[in-house]
């Protein structure tokens, strides 16, 4: 066998000064001092193989060649310390990181891990995901495990990754027979991500009213099934029946029109309301509202104001000791039936009539986000 590989070597010189093969010349360079040892007595001594062209380093001034030039070692992204290599996946976007997953199956360990894409849920999903919405992704993910297909089909998820890489590399894949291997945990954030991002998942969610509907219904919001739309940044929206009307669809719908449900109270559910002692004149509230006893409540917002009696003045103001407490809808002009409404402090239910609507239990608004963003939706002009 070694007289062979002796035997061999002229031929493979032969090749490499014909052809450029710079890996195989390197490749030879290494083994020429062990066949040096090995050869038999007698055989021809064969000389060192001058390094490959990459290795000379050009020089303009002189014609002379460096010598005992190392080669460079190659380092790989997970010679990295753990830590380092922590800090640069934390760093990627949610489609290189998913892109990083595919390259090894150490990378693909670690980039599905929940820690790195809780951040991204966070981060994109963070203002309209909530409790409501998590007891519905885990109610999703037991009917698929209940259905009869049983788990995620490898359609379904080509419908999840169409928006991080292009649909025609995937059904490639498919089409050669290539399966999906190493599937994703259905369970972990990433699938859920995924999944929201792919438009796979209606999530309960409340949209805004500005110019969609009727004028009247504005500075409200209703609760709305919603899915996303990643190649228009857009959701549609999917509204329950309000009384005999059917459901309703709205397309186009922004991120700045939704939020996610802040009092956990379903829409055919009256909020109980644990504010109405602690309510003064221009807090900010929400309010539940809706036409009849078969609507669903839409939330309104609207300040508290002052009793006819009061004349404004917060040195003398007595409001917050009343029984009754004053809302006022501002958007509404002077006058107007909307623009003003009472309720019981101590004993407040559900208060209204057929004719003027129903008034439903009340939150108060702490936060100067919320608020900001009632008065960001204020119509340009009041309403009748």
């Amino acid at each position: 066998m070694l007289s062979f590989l002796m035997s061999f070597f002229p031929f493979v010189l032969f090749l490499s000064k014909s052809f450029p093969l710079p890996p195989w010349r390197e490749l030879l360079s290494r083994l020429l001092p062990f066949l040096e040892k090995c050869k038999p007595i007698g055989a021809r001594k064969i000389g060192a193989l001058p390094p490959p062209p990459s290795m000379i380093p050009r020089n303009k001034c002189s014609g002379q060649r460096a010598e005992n030039v190392e080669e460079p070692m190659e380092t790989s992204l997970l010679d990295l310390p753990e830590l380092a290599l922590e800090c640069v996946l934390e760093k990627l976007p949610p489609v290189g990181l998913s892109a990083m997953a595919a390259v090894c199956s150490s990378l693909r360990e670690r980039c599905r891990s929940d820690h790195f894409w809780e951040n991204h849920m966070r981060e994109k999903w963070g203002s309209v995901i909530g409790p409501a919405e998590t007891g519905e992704w885990k109610r999703h993910l037991a009917s698929l495990t209940d259905s009869p297909g049983g788990g995620f089909g490898c359609e379904h998820w080509i419908g999840l990754l169409s928006c991080i890489w292009p649909i025609s590399w995937l059904t490639s894949r498919i089409g050669n027979g290539n399966k999906l291997k190493n599937s994703l945990p259905a369970d972990s954030v990433m699938a859920w991500y995924q999944s929201l991002q792919g438009g796979q998942f209606w999530f309960p969610a409340q949209v805004y009213n500005r110019e969609h509907g009727h004028v009247g219904f504005m500075l409200s919001c209703y609760d709305a099934q919603v899915r996303y739309d990643c190649r228009t940044d857009t959701f549609l929206a999917r509204y329950p029946p309000h009384g005999r009307r059917t459901v309703v669809t709205e397309e186009g719908v922004e991120w700045k029109r939704l939020r996610a449900p802040p009092a956990g109270t379903s829409a055919h559910e009256l909020h109980i309301s644990d504010c109405l002692s602690k309510l003064r004149p221009g807090d900010h509230i929400e309010i539940q509202w809706r036409k009849n006893k078969e609507f669903p409540y839409g939330w309104w917002y609207g300040v508290i104001g002052h009793s006819e009696s009061c004349d404004g003045n917060e040195h003398f103001c007595h409001c917050h000791l009343s029984n009754s407490i004053v809302l006022e809808f501002n958007q509404y002009t002077p006058g107007s039936k909307w623009r003003q409404a009472s309720i019981d402090r101590k004993n407040h239910r559900e208060e209204g009539n057929e004719t003027d609507g129903f008034y439903g239990g009340i939150r108060k608004l702490e936060s100067k986000d919320e608020i900001s963003e009632w008065r960001e939706l204020w119509p340009t002009d009041a309403l009748e």
